[in-house]
């Protein structure tokens, strides 16, 4: 699982959408050219911080109400949410059959907030068919059940190869799919939001909702990476 995220962090760093570390803010100090590139932020990052920070400084901004937001997000909803979802779908056929016809229903039923508005929609994995999402004009994502979307989600670098090139974007990301895998790009939108239901491990059978939760991890539900065979410690 390190490795494959340092792939990405590396992914990122080459895609020349990695900014300095020049102080947005004051404007003091020229761009450090020397920054490692796993800890280099991006444009959009540096943007956000500069703003935040001089609205803070004009009274317009709660740092402490955003921080509220923020834990909401991380800690009521989040990937954990999306987790239960799949892994619910992986024991119950009926559940799994309802949630691919009509996502938005099922999550109303199961009271999950901030569906309202927007059409969610559930696509799954197999062994022939891999799912990626993406959001080529900004950022678009199902944030009730997945919680705060990843740093690379949002970079422009992924929003543009991933419609052009989603094989070589994934082999980035140290997935790599045989040649008969069809590989199918979803764009999310203002009003369509998507869930990649992953394909269950093996080595999970009579495994409970809540053992099979713990497994999924937020990359699977976008089809950033496959989830590895219980017992093997990472992902594949």
């Amino acid at each position: 699982m390190a490795d494959d995220k340092d792939s990405r962090r590396k992914f990122l760093a080459r895609s020349s959408m990695v900014a300095s570390t020049v102080d947005a803010v004051s404007g003091a100090g020229a761009a450090s050219t020397e920054e490692p590139a796993e800890y280099a932020q991006s444009d959009y990052s540096l943007r956000t911080k500069a703003l935040v920070s001089v609205l803070t400084r004009k009274k317009l901004v709660d740092p402490a109400a955003m921080d509220a937001v923020i834990d909401f997000y991380e800690n009521k909803v989040g990937p954990h949410i999306g987790a239960r979802v799949v892994a619910r779908s992986w024991v119950d056929p009926n559940y799994r059959q309802r949630l691919l016809a009509d996502t938005r229903a099922v999550a109303r039923e199961d009271n999950l907030t901030g569906v309202e508005g927007t059409d969610l929609v559930a696509v799954e994995n197999t062994p022939e068919v891999h799912n990626l999402v993406v959001c080529t004009l900004c950022s678009c994502y199902p944030w009730p059940l997945l919680g705060l979307p990843p740093t690379w989600y949002k970079d422009t670098a992924y929003r543009a190869q991933a419609v052009i090139d989603p094989r070589g974007v994934l082999r980035k990301f140290g997935l790599e799919l045989d040649d008969d895998v069809e590989v199918r790009v979803w764009d999310s939108t203002a009003q369509v939001r998507y869930l990649v239901i992953p394909e269950r491990p093996s080595g999970t059978e009579g495994m409970s909702v809540e053992q099979l939760a713990a497994l999924v991890t937020r990359d699977s539900m976008i089809g950033a990476e496959k989830l590895a065979p219980h017992g093997l410690g990472d992902n594949a």
